[in-house]
């Protein structure tokens, strides 16, 4: 089962590394991990989205609970809204630039740049739906991704 954690840290340089740190001497393999600043600038959130069962994650917030910058951690819900960006650069020339706008139209994709040869586009939107541009863009010959980690936030 895939779970999602909010974590809440001071903003201190090294942070991060404790936090990842302790994933990796316990063998847990994650799957994003993306930081952000908070409201409050002494703040920082970590989202991290791993796979495991419930003794796992129960362990994994025990673990995280220690560590001594951590403020507080949320396990949110399977509903949570979620998203990432996605960059895109996909080799174009004037014959596959109507078929790539039209895929760009459907999946609500934006072209962020227009260069000789290829074309980059921008997405945000759920880990699926990314999977799911990348699949249709494929066969037009993609040249580069980068995506950020999930964001998330509970609804409500």
């Amino acid at each position: 089962m895939k779970y999602t954690l909010s974590v809440l840290v001071e903003n201190q340089p090294g942070v991060l590394s404790k936090v990842v740190g302790l994933f990796s001497r316990r063998g847990y393999n994650l799957d994003s991990v993306a930081v952000g600043a908070t409201k409050d600038s002494a703040m920082s959130c970590i989202t991290i989205v791993g796979e495991g069962d419930d003794y796992i994650l129960e362990q994994v917030e025990k673990q995280l609970n220690k560590v001594i910058p951590v403020v507080k951690v949320r396990s949110l819900s399977p509903g949570a809204v979620q998203a990432e960006l996605m960059l895109v650069k996909v080799a174009c020339n004037t014959q596959s630039l109507g078929g790539i706008n039209e895929i760009c139209k459907l999946m609500g994709a934006q072209v962020a740049d227009v260069s000789n040869g290829t074309v980059t586009l921008r997405f945000a939107g759920e880990r699926d739906k990314c999977d799911a541009l990348c699949g249709l863009l494929r066969p037009y010959g993609i040249r580069e991704i980068a995506r950020t980690g999930v964001a998330a936030l509970d609804r409500g």
